[in-house]
């Protein structure tokens, strides 16, 4: 009897998907009571905070049918966010059977969709299945002829449950023996397994998290890595249930771990292959891509003397998150950083939130920014994430910058406000599409620069919350692309410089002295602030300069007296300003670094 099911749960942030996940465990008998707290799975204190999966989790469970026979079921959980839609796409590789979790409340929404299509992809049964049915504000029927247009069952398909009272959950269990198929148990081919999560152990190295596809892996086998071909010996290899259960081998179909005293966790990469030293299989597991980073952002300790430290935060992040990647750098202005590049918004907002609280560095961030792609006049392209390194006016042909189709669910009330802040954003219409419950689908392509500051926060707050959003990059397009610099007398601020569409340098330049005008303190001398376009200068203020009163020890006398104090005076500032220099306050930084978009536009 094939009694191994692989499935994992798809839902949007917040629709209950954790809470589901704990009465799974509590009804198989996998944890004690004793052992029991809300969102197990998720381990991470800002998990449980925000109610959102970060890290993705795995677990098998063991579940005797009524009639008495036994299965063993391996729960494979997923993020839910757009920003990890590739560890997303590998876990349903590892899957049979994807259960759909939708809000009884809130109904479909951006983010279900996406991970759904991946699903029907990689060609997984769906178990479409209602939770929080118990809430007072629940619409079982609205929200399951949601379910059925989306994708085509019946009524009688949908499963309603409730994972907070368990309510409706052992039938569910039932459901996944009889609807998810059991994975092909190929024991006699070449291993090939693949690799879906991994975490690392101080003590024991990267622990790789795989699901055998075909072949057996038994303890002690030399096995190598297909991406990379570094080679290893399985020293250890068991179940994943809530503490690693030993065994001595893992056959086609099952999932588990495997260490191999791997040092770093950059050669156990997501989505790769293990196969045999001595029996190597031809060919890996096909969909495997590097993690490339969308978003980069510089990160500076607030104090020079921390930057050691900050070192050692982003070395230790980077073991137990391989998508995280770094770099040296350095500012005239914020002194010695890093600059950071990450899967996308939410991803740099954990990074930052866990240097803050694991490691309790008081870091400045700049404003985020994306790579866009620079053709010099030699028909020579090279990729630019930093202001810092785009080449001068001269020297450059066209710049090429990130787009994305973005997918947005809003009730139809708020279609107004939703396409104002797409077209603000220079957004490129493609459609919109009428759902069920006076709900619509509203798509479009829009720069990614334009995304990443706070697109999300506005969304949110010009449809109360309500809308969702779901994205995917599709090319590079040519834009109209330029460098702002800020001038203080006449030096550039290299970590205020941004790049921005040539339409909105001059307001935003403007916006920028303006902010520094009231930050900057006044100095004996005048301090010219300015922002530029290459060597055109687009908008200045001035900071006067404080006066000192020199003839106020003059009580009458010849007005030559006071001619020659003030000439004095004015001989004194003119050298001051040539060999002085203007020291910007941190505050002024964080003020500017963290204008809001109606200061910027």
């Amino acid at each position: 009897m094939n009694n191994i099911r692989n499935f994992c749960i798809i839902a949007h942030i917040d629709h209950g998907k954790s809470t589901l996940a704990d009465r799974l465990l509590q009804i198989t008998g996998s944890i004690s009571e004793r052992e029991m707290q809300e969102q197990i799975l998720d381990d991470m204190d800002l998990e449980r905070e925000r109610g959102i999966t970060i890290k993705s989790h795995a677990i098998r469970m063991d579940y005797k049918r009524p009639n008495g026979e036994e299965y063993v079921y391996n729960l494979i959980d997923t993020p839910g966010h757009v920003d990890f839609a590739y560890e997303v796409s590998r876990a349903l590789k590892a899957c049979e059977g994807a259960i759909l979790v939708v809000d009884a409340a809130q109904g479909i929404e951006a983010q279900t969709i996406s991970n759904l299509y991946q699903a029907i992809d990689q060609d997984l049964e769906i178990i479409p299945v209602l939770n929080k049915i118990d809430l007072p504000g629940a619409d079982p029927e609205g929200v399951g002829q949601q379910i059925v247009d989306l994708i085509g069952c019946d009524h009688e398909d949908i499963l309603s449950v409730s994972g907070k009272t368990g309510e409706g959950v052992e039938a569910l269990l039932e459901t996944i023996v009889e609807r998810v198929p059991g994975p092909k148990r190929e024991d006699d081919k070449p291993l090939r397994a693949l690799i879906f999560d991994s975490i690392f152990n101080t003590y024991r190295g990267s622990v790789a998290y795989v699901r055998v596809m075909e072949g057996v892996l038994r303890k002690g086998d030399a096995f190598r890595f297909m991406a990379n071909g570094e080679e290893y010996n399985a020293e250890e290899i068991g179940y994943l249930k809530m503490n690693k259960e030993p065994t001595k081998e893992l056959r086609a179909g099952e999932v588990g771990y495997v260490i191999g005293s791997v040092k770093s966790l950059q050669d156990v990469r997501v989505g790769d292959t293990i196969t045999k030293v001595d029996n190597p299989a031809e060919e890996a597991i096909p969909g495997y891509k590097e993690a490339k980073p969308m978003v980069f952002s510089g990160i500076f300790p607030t104090q020079a003397e921390d930057f050691e430290d900050l070192r050692g935060a982003l070395e230790k992040l980077q073991l137990n998150d391989a998508s995280l990647s770094y770099e040296p750098e350095t500012s005239k202005a914020l002194g010695f950083g890093f600059r950071a590049g990450f899967l996308g918004l939410l991803h740099m907002e954990i990074v930052q939130e866990r240097l803050d609280r694991e490691f309790d560095i008081d870091i400045i961030t700049t404003v985020p920014n994306v790579q866009y792609e620079v053709q010099l006049e030699g028909d020579e392209r090279i990729g630019v994430d930093n202001p810092s390194q785009m080449p001068e006016v001269g020297d450059i042909d066209t710049i090429f910058e990130p787009y994305i189709k973005a997918s947005i669910i809003t009730p139809a009330d708020y279609i107004g406000p939703v396409m104002k802040l797409c077209q603000d954003r220079r957004g490129v219409y493609v459609n919109q599409l009428f759902m069920q419950n006076n709900r619509v689908e509203i798509t479009y392509e829009l720069p990614m620069a334009e995304v990443v500051f706070d697109f999300y926060d506005r969304l949110k707050s010009g449809t109360r919350g309500y809308a969702s959003l779901d994205y995917e990059f599709i090319e590079y397009r040519k834009g109209d692309l330029v460098r702002l610099d800020i001038l203080l007398n006449g030096d550039q601020v290299d970590a205020l410089s941004s790049i921005t569409h040539r339409d909105k340098a001059y307001y935003l330049g403007r916006k920028v002295c303006a902010k520094l005008k009231e930050l900057i303190p006044q100095q004996q001398f005048e301090v010219a602030v300015q922002a530029a376009i290459g060597s055109r200068i687009i908008a200045r203020d001035t900071v006067r300069a404080i006066r000192k009163d020199v003839t106020a020890k003059c009580y009458g006398g010849d007005i030559s007296r006071k001619r020659k104090l003030l000439e004095k005076q004015k001989a004194g500032k003119k050298r001051m300003k040539q060999v002085g220099t203007v020291e910007i306050p941190q505050e002024a930084f964080l003020a500017v670094l963290s204008m809001d978009d109606e200061d910027r536009n």
